[in-house]
């Protein structure tokens, strides 16, 4: 049988059972990308600058809302207005890690009210499997549509711990929360069988892609888009090759086509 990734995004679109997985593959589809915008930077103008000008060549944009200086319900609202423009996902690299209660308010309370802008988020497993329960709970008790979990089973950084029987069990848990976990950030496919045999389809993330750059100094590890397609990857994460380049607007767009020949290559 064929892995899925050897499927176009449309054709995963068709059967997949989880909407937000749709709703992802059909913007992949429309704008011809799978790249993820690492946005890091500091200020809400810088921050929504970013997504405004390199929005339109993006399938997500992914932050870390809690770097922003100056935080403030204009930073989301700004956020969601110019994903619903631009037509991107927003995706927030929270990395849950806590017990399940603790969680729960991280996610839905606090002065980040994460759970009403970010479409998805991420979580890693050390704390047990409660954590994927409760972010699960809160996402289909939450009233809010569209939002979905990624565990982070794999990272990039040099020496990571997150391997072996860790990613293994981070598949374990994924699959016992299919309206919720959409797939994981990972250098890799982790899975296309379930133990009966039957396919399934979790979508991968892959952090630290780079045209140019094979890591920094403070053991971030690169891949380019061929290897990470050719790995399994779906969607590409690329940060400061993109938005620290002299010109953003034309890196992005070379990110962009990279990513897309990568993936039509592997069809």
């Amino acid at each position: 049988m064929p892995s899925m990734t050897t499927l176009s995004y449309a054709q995963r679109a068709e059967k997949h059972p989880n909407p937000l997985v749709k709703k992802l593959f059909g913007i992949a589809e429309r704008k011809k990308t799978n790249l993820v915008l690492s946005a890091d930077l500091t200020t809400t103008k810088e921050l929504l600058e970013i997504a405004d000008s390199l929005g339109p060549h993006i399938a997500v944009l992914k932050t870390h809302i809690d770097i922003v200086s100056d935080f403030s319900p204009a930073t989301t609202k700004g956020l969601t207005e110019l994903a619903e423009r631009h037509d991107f996902l927003l995706f927030e690299d929270r990395k849950f890690i806590d017990i399940g209660n603790t969680v729960q308010k991280q996610y839905r309370g606090g002065a980040l009210r994460i759970h009403e802008w970010a479409h998805i988020i991420n979580a890693t497993i050390l704390p047990g499997e409660g954590i994927i329960q409760a972010l699960d709970e809160s996402i289909r008790d939450g009233g809010i549509g569209d939002r979905g979990i990624l565990i982070l089973a794999e990272m990039t950084s040099k020496g990571s711990l997150a391997v072996g029987d860790y990613t293994r069990k981070s598949v374990e848990i994924a699959r016992k929360y299919p309206q919720s976990v959409l797939g994981f950030v990972s250098t890799r496919e982790l899975s296309s069988l379930s133990p009966d045999g039957t396919p399934e389809d979790f979508v991968v993330f892959t952090t630290g892609v780079n045209i140019s750059s094979k890591g920094d100094a403070l053991g971030q590890q690169y891949q380019t888009p061929e290897t990470a397609i050719a790995g399994g990857s779906d969607f590409l994460i690329a940060g400061r090759g993109i938005y620290a380049a002299e010109d953003p607007v034309i890196a992005v767009m070379e990110y962009q086509k990279a990513g897309w020949e990568a993936y039509q290559r592997g069809k």
